[in-house]
């Protein structure tokens, strides 16, 4: 009788928790960027909050299709600039652990590992009710030692995220807080022939806050749709720079006709970023658009992107005109669907989001909003048996300011913002396949290639090539969980300088590949009675210390194991 993927992958995860003891007692475990992320999250409904292993791996993402009687049925977003991060030890590119059902509102956990590693968290939400909803959770990681010089490189992560909904008939009034803060060191120095620094000299500490107001229509049947919020973020770091960024979204839609809608899309922010200079970044973007279905099988949209960013970095043009044009054929109803347009605009570009990605940014930073030129994207929706969905889409695109990192010139611990003065033209090709039967058995890949060209840089730093990611996860009569990834990125590249040995010396510009990735984790969860269960967690467990970002080893093999409690 062969053995399933399933099983085998059962098995797998077994042989990581029974690892786990011996590890956890040398004292020794392990973090969002998404890394935490973008966020692929493979979850049933999508949440605005850090996911519980928060590394970032946000694509251009084609929705499935779905059929409701009335709405368009596709919609394709023109881009969202990947975050490319990889760092287990930091923990920016993931997929949302799958974990049991909790049989109670509320939990609570607590692990340890090696690395001198403590997870604590939990999560208080009201019942269920017809007039409100309000929830807390808190959660903090922290990684007392790391790969280079034990404190060193010590990491640590703390969240809580307060959030609460009033139901009024057919509108929903809600409120979100989000704080964090975030500790990392620069340990990106060669400890074999460099002097081993203060800790204090090293540090790097991060604060972020992030609060939010929303109204929102609950009725799907009323003519007019609206998601309104506004909101207020603020972000400073261990070098007294600060972020502070006064935002709102917009985003309706009127039904002229039983088919037919005009879309209304909007953002707004105003950004005040405080280091050595003062700036100032105000940024509008708009698209209105008409969507119609016509003969049941084919949605057409036709608009406009119109958006203005205060920022002159490279001399790119403020005031950005894009055409918005999408289209969905249904070949086969719910099986196969082509679609395609025209797309382009403004993506909004905030120190907030990139101390996410990287945590060892330099002070000083020039932080721009990337234009994307007109933009032809294409691809197709496909579910060709029952529980598997796949997409494939092509973008071909021209970024001006898409923003790259490297090595600092005065430091090589640190990075810097570098930008193509010229545009860079960027083919992407991105593909999924997801599996996913009866919210038992979920298996899937997620793949991305990205072609970068650029003109005036050496070389497109620390934007790797391909990206991708295998996963699985499978459900035991909601007893045991057992999942796990397999990530995979092509090496990228950084620079360093390097003095000559001549008289008098010279530094060159030196173009140095980073690691390619391979990082297999693996995840069991395991409930002893409705209330008690234990987990472990076993990341990298490949144990390549790879460098992500050029100077960075990510930690080996870490073990996190611990139990939770529901009430």
């Amino acid at each position: 009788m062969s053995v399933s993927s399933s099983q085998r992958l059962t098995l797998a995860a077994l042989l990581a928790a029974a690892a786990v003891p011996a590890a956890a007692q040398t004292g020794k475990p392990r973090t969002g960027g998404k890394i935490e992320d973008a966020e692929i999250e493979i979850v049933k409904e999508r949440e605005n909050q850090l996911p519980e292993a928060a590394r970032n791996y946000d694509k251009v993402v084609l929705p499935p299709a779905a059929t409701p009687d009335r709405t368009v049925r596709y919609t394709f977003p023109d881009f969202r600039l990947p975050s490319q991060n990889l760092n287990p030890s930091v923990r920016v590119l993931t997929i949302k652990q799958e974990e049991l059902e909790p049989l109670q509102g509320n939990y609570a956990r607590v692990g340890v590992g090696n690395y001198a590693s403590l997870l604590g968290q939990a999560h208080f939400h009201t019942t269920r009710s017809q007039d409100h909803a309000f929830g807390l959770d808190l959660r903090h990681l922290s990684s007392a030692r790391g790969p280079v010089d034990g404190k060193n490189s010590a990491t640590s992560q703390s969240r809580l995220n307060l959030n609460g909904e009033m139901y009024r008939g057919a509108t929903t009034l809600g409120a979100k807080l989000n704080l964090g803060r975030d500790r990392a060191n620069f340990y990106g120095y060669n400890p074999n022939i460099e002097r081993k620094p203060e800790k204090d000299s090293i540090k790097q500490v991060f604060y972020r806050a992030d609060a939010q107001l929303f109204l929102r229509n609950r009725d799907r049947d009323a003519k007019f749709q609206y998601d309104l919020a506004g909101g207020f973020r603020y972000w400073k770091d261990n070098f007294k720079a600060k972020e502070s960024d006064l935002y709102a979204q917009l985003r309706t839609a009127y039904y002229v006709t039983e088919k037919g809608r005009v879309r209304i899309d909007g953002d707004l922010s105003f950004i005040s970023q405080k280091d050595s200079l003062t700036v100032s970044r105000p940024f509008v973007q708009v698209t209105p658009a008409f969507e119609q279905n016509i003969a049941g099988r084919l949605d057409v949209s036709v608009g406009a992107t119109l958006g203005y960013t205060g920022d002159t970095i490279n001399d790119a043009r403020q005031v950005s005109v894009m055409p918005a044009v999408r289209l969905g054929y249904a070949v086969v109803e719910d099986k196969f669907v082509l679609l395609g347009g025209l797309g382009g605009g403004l993506q909004r570009v905030t120190l907030y989001d990139l101390t996410q990605e990287n945590a060892w940014l330099g002070p000083n930073q020039r932080v721009a909003d990337t234009r994307r030129g007109p933009t032809l994207f294409f691809g197709f929706n496909a579910s060709p048996a029952r529980s598997l969905q796949t997409s494939v889409k092509v973008t071909l695109a021209n970024d001006r300011n898409l923003y790259f990192y490297n090595n600092s010139r005065r430091d090589s611990t640190k990075f810097d913002l570098v930008y193509d003065p010229k545009a860079t033209q960027l083919v992407n090709i991105h593909g999924e396949l997801i599996y996913n039967a009866a919210e038992r058995v979920r298996v899937g890949t997620k793949l991305d290639y990205n072609g970068y060209k650029v003109k005036t840089l050496e070389k497109a730093y620390h934007r790797p090539a391909f990206q991708g990611v295998f996963f699985g996860s499978y459900n035991a009569a909601d007893k045991l969980m057992l999942g796990g990834e397999l990530y995979v990125l092509s090496s990228s590249y950084g620079s360093v300088l390097r003095r000559t040995a001549t008289i008098p010396a010279e530094f060159n510009n030196v173009v140095r590949p980073t690691d390619s990735v391979i990082d297999l984790n693996l995840r069991a969860d395991y409930r002893f009675s409705e209330n008690l269960s234990f987990f472990v967690l076993g990341n990298n467990l490949l144990g390549r210390k790879y460098e992500r970002f050029l100077n960075y080893p990510s930690k080996g093999v870490n073990i996190l194991a611990g139990l939770g409690y529901q009430f």
